[in-house]
């Protein structure tokens, strides 16, 4: 089993920025994906941003050149640095680490889910 652990939501104006963190504990294995996630009441869940284990970096669309990810050197933290944000960030942001075993088997767990609103 793996734990997620996040922290840094919050209110924030819009052009704001917020920074949020994911610790993660427990079979992390070394082959692995860690990311953010979000959603909105009522709608599936989207990638915000994953970095793996070999620092291999996806953004979605609409957060790329404001959004950044990154991990600790252990690769057991994930940031996400948000900057200029506006309304339509606002959503429940979840961590994601996702193991990859050998034969393409895969492992997913999530964190508790963080709020971050944008609002003036």
């Amino acid at each position: 089993q793996v734990q997620l652990v996040e922290s840094g939501g919050g209110l924030v104006q819009p052009g704001g920025s917020l920074r949020l963190s994911c610790s993660a504990s427990g079979r992390i294995h070394g082959i692995n994906v860690m990311g953010w996630y979000r959603q909105d009441p009522g709608k599936q869940r989207d990638l915000v941003a994953s970095i793996s284990s070999i620092k291999t970096i996806n953004y979605a669309d609409s957060v790329k050149g404001r959004f950044t990810i990154s991990r600790n050197r252990a690769g057991t933290t994930v940031y996400l640095q948000m900057n200029n944000l506006n309304f339509e960030d606002t959503a429940v942001y979840y961590c994601n680490l996702q193991n990859i075993y050998g034969g393409g088997s895969k492992a997913d767990y999530w964190g508790q889910g963080t709020q971050v609103t944008v609002s003036s």
